[in-house]
This record gives structure tokens, C-alpha cells and sequence, in this order.
């Protein structure tokens, strides 16, 4: 096993487990009270549904906890960057074969006129910086 952990292949979520996991990377560690509150109505979810994906998220490596008496505070094991980057990736490989260009060629032609502007702006950006070693 690597010793870096970034180097390890992050764990795979649901839609549902990506949804428990989002108030831990916005508000760092809670117990599952707190993000059971956090998680949008719109899901109607009950309390025992959200401490069964926490138990999933654990058992998958993608949350820890820490003992503090009888509450657990949960935490994420990899940072919200490092979930999407992996499940973008899955992505990229399944639906285009690995290859960005077609998604990206996809995306644009499916954006509006403002958030062509953004995307114009951070290519601009981004061209300005040294080139970075995409295999990291």
C-alpha cells in the first residue's frame, strides 16, 4: 500500500453517500446529529438513513471517526478536490474513453454565454502558469 495517500485509489460513492459526505467538507468534523441537520430536506431522509451511509462511508475507507465519550464525530479521510478529481475521472474513462476533449467540446457547447466568459477567463489563467505535470 502506498504511504501516500493520494496515491491511493479513492473510494467510489453513491449520489446518496456524496450528499452525507458534502456538510463534512463544508464544515470540517460533526456527529451524525449535525449532519443529518445539515443535509437538504428535499431528501426526506430519517436520521437512521444518514447513520447507515456514515456506517457505509466508514466501511469504504471514505470517513473516519473519532470516540468522544458516547458520540462518534465524523471526518472525511480525503479532501472534496481528491473525491472529485477520482469520480471525474471514472467519469471521463467510462463515458468518453478516458479522453477530455470531447467532454470538454460536450460541456461548452451546452453552456450559457456567462459561464463561457468564466471558462474563457480560467483558460487564460491557467495558460499564464508553467505547465503542470498532469500525471500527478
Amino acid at each position: 500500500m502506498p504511504a501516500n495517500k493520494s496515491a491511493r485509489e479513492t473510494p467510489r460513492l453513491s449520489e446518496a453517500e456524496w450528499e452525507v459526505i458534502k456538510p463534512l467538507w463544508k464544515h470540517g468534523p460533526m456527529a451524525a446529529r449535525d449532519i443529518y441537520k445539515d443535509i437538504p430536506d428535499k431528501f426526506g431522509w430519517a436520521y437512521k438513513t444518514v447513520k447507515t451511509m456514515l456506517a457505509r462511508l466508514v466501511k469504504k475507507g471514505a470517513v473516519t471517526y473519532d470516540q468522544i465519550g458516547n458520540s462518534y464525530l465524523y471526518r472525511p479521510v480525503y479532501s472534496r478536490e481528491e473525491m472529485t478529481r477520482s469520480a471525474t475521472g471514472t467519469f471521463i474513462q467510462r463515458v468518453f474513453d478516458g479522453a477530455w476533449s470531447p467532454l470538454l467540446a460536450h460541456f461548452v457547447e451546452h453552456v450559457n454565454r456567462e459561464e463561457l466568459e468564466v471558462l474563457k477567463r480560467e483558460l487564460a489563467r491557467l495558460e499564464k502558469k508553467e505547465p503542470k505535470n498532469r500525471g500527478e
